[in-house]
């Protein structure tokens, strides 16, 4: 068997057909059942011309039809792509055109914002809408249920693992870009992670039903909450794949946001063991609420919650203390990106971790900006190099590709950006990102989209953008804007005049007006000097 997705999930629906693989409120559904809705899905993509690599924008939220649909494109050698749900049109155009899309599955309820932008996709082909509710079907839609219900199960075959698997993450532009990998190197690294975070997972995908069976007859499959997007990396490959692996269960609530009672509920109700989440934008109030349950004489029953994992952004020392005080579990803190793992920290009440502080995966380099390997306890800071899994490259970008994908005495490396300090005992202190991209809540911000968003406004002469440090979101995005001579121009209105171009996240909490944004003698943007103004002047 090849190591590509379809290949693997139909081995583990045929080990285990009679568990259960997705949960979504009282839609619940067996392996056996998954499969079969995803080899439908496959021959209704079949039927409207798509094949082998054909790109298929997947704009749902956390649901169970966002991972069948998923499913059913890996089944016909397709490339999901992940569609920020937060998207306003012009994003989404540039998203569906960039990715080639030729379907789109999409929430009922952006059946409107959909309808608005299609004559500018003539490369879809088919659009399916998912009924919530909401809205009525689309004009040329067709009803996901319905299309899936009159239509028969693709027929297997052996996929090949040279199938590309990609997922859009934010490039220094501000604009999304194709991170690509090859299912054949995705998979194995995947295992490889979740064997290091106490998943039971193949070695070797011979071995894959007996792993399997064996977790289930120790009643010990693994029931997984993505709390975070499956649109992003972490809830897709640490909330579901890892758990799909091994048979396990993949509990979505389709909430857009946290709720963290209805996070705590579900994990009482569904003994689940595995909680994923993106550092203290989720941990804090999740936190909170249990305390507030405790004090109330209601503590939540989550005896069964085994691990909290979280990627993408720094996890804070304080918040760990306060969740393993209040529960004995394991937290992962997984530090990388889309384009590559580079280190993880591991806490129990046993083992408390520092903030920032992280261990070198294997085959991860600091190099100087000369080029020079860092070498621990010197207090240098360097670029952050991952080995190992390294992408194929940017979807449509080689100057981006050869920038970022670099090889290194014979090794080819991944460079995404990210800056630390090496430590004497060789663990990384994670220091940030050199681009200046804020990271809001789980979410990346770059700047300069913000930026030229604002400065469109008629009375705005420039502006700057940067993040500060928050309690509830981790960063806040904050502008710095100077205006048009006589003119002038209210906060609140700015605010608003950005919102018709930018994605809610994306728009700033607070605008400084300020007489001149100063800029360097070359006319580079002064982030330091932003930073520092904001700071003295912004509470």
């Amino acid at each position: 068997m090849s190591m590509q997705f379809a290949n693997v999930w139909e081995r583990v629906s045929d080990t285990v057909g009679d568990e259960i693989a997705l949960i979504n409120g009282e839609d619940v559904l067996t392996w056996a059942s998954f499969d079969n809705k995803a080899a439908k899905i496959a021959t209704i993509l079949e039927e409207h011309g798509l094949k082998s690599d054909s790109k298929v924008g997947i704009y749902l939220h956390n649901s169970n039809e966002y991972l069948e649909v998923q499913y059913g494109v890996f089944k016909i050698e397709g490339v999901p792509i992940n569609v920020n749900y937060r998207y306003k049109e012009n994003e989404l155009v540039y998203l569906l055109d960039n990715s080639d899309a030729e379907a789109v599955f999409f929430q009922g309820c952006y059946a409107e914002r959909i309808g608005a932008i299609k004559e500018q996709l003539p490369k879809v082909k088919v659009y399916i809408q998912i009924d919530d509710g909401t809205e009525p079907l689309m004009e040329s839609a067709i009803d996901y249920e319905n299309s899936i219900s009159s239509s028969k199960e693709q027929i297997r075959f052996d996929r090949t693992e040279d199938n590309i698997y990609m997922l859009y993450t934010g490039g220094t532009t501000g604009m999304p870009k194709g991170v690509m990998y090859k299912h054949g190197s995705f998979i194995p690294s995947m295992l490889k992670t979740a064997f290091a975070m106490g998943f039971e997972v193949p070695e070797d995908m011979n071995d894959l039903e007996k792993i399997v069976l064996n977790a289930k007859a120790n009643n010990a499959l693994t029931v997984s909450m993505p709390a975070c997007p499956l649109m992003h990396g972490t809830g897709m490959w640490l909330g579901a794949f890892l758990p799909m692996f091994s048979g396990g269960a993949v509990v979505t609530i389709s909430d857009l946001g946290l709720n963290p009672k209805n996070v705590w509920q579900e994990v009482e109700k569904h003994k689940i063991n595995s909680l994923v989440i993106v550092g203290d934008a989720f941990a804090k109030p999740l936190l909170d609420e249990l305390k507030n349950a405790k004090e109330n004489s209601n503590p939540y029953q989550i005896s069964s919650l085994r691990a909290m994992i979280s990627s993408g952004v720094m996890w804070s020392s304080e918040i760990k203390d306060g969740l393993l005080a209040m529960h004995d579990m394991t937290l992962f803190d997984a530090m990388g990106s889309t384009e590559g793992g580079m280190g993880s920290s591991v806490s129990n009440r046993e083992m408390p971790a520092k903030t920032a502080k992280f261990a070198l995966n294997p085959g991860v380099i600091v190099l100087s900006d000369d080029g020079e390997e860092v070498k621990p306890g010197s207090d240098t800071m360097g670029k952050i190099g991952t080995s190992g899994l390294v992408p194929e490259g940017y979807f449509k970008d080689e100057k981006k590709s050869a920038e970022t994908f670099k090889e290194i005495n014979g090794v080819r490396y991944s460079f995404p950006g990210d800056y630390a300090t090496v430590n004497a005992d060789g663990t990384i202190n994670l220091l940030g990102r050199g681009s200046n991209c804020i990271n809001t809540a789980g979410e990346k911000v770059y700047p300069e989209e913000v930026e030229e968003a604002i400065k469109k406004h008629p009375n705005v002469y420039d502006c700057l953008v940067v993040g500060l440090q928050d309690d509830k979101y981790g960063q806040r995005v904050v502008a710095i804007a100077s205006l048009e001579e006589n003119s002038a121009l209210e906060e609140g209105e700015l605010i608003d005049f950005t919102r018709e171009q930018l994605s809610g996240y994306k728009l700033p909490k607070q605008i400084l007006f300020v007489e001149e944004v100063m800029r360097a003698p070359n006319g580079k943007a002064n982030y330091k000097w932003a930073k520092n103004e904001a700071q003295e002047n912004l509470s």
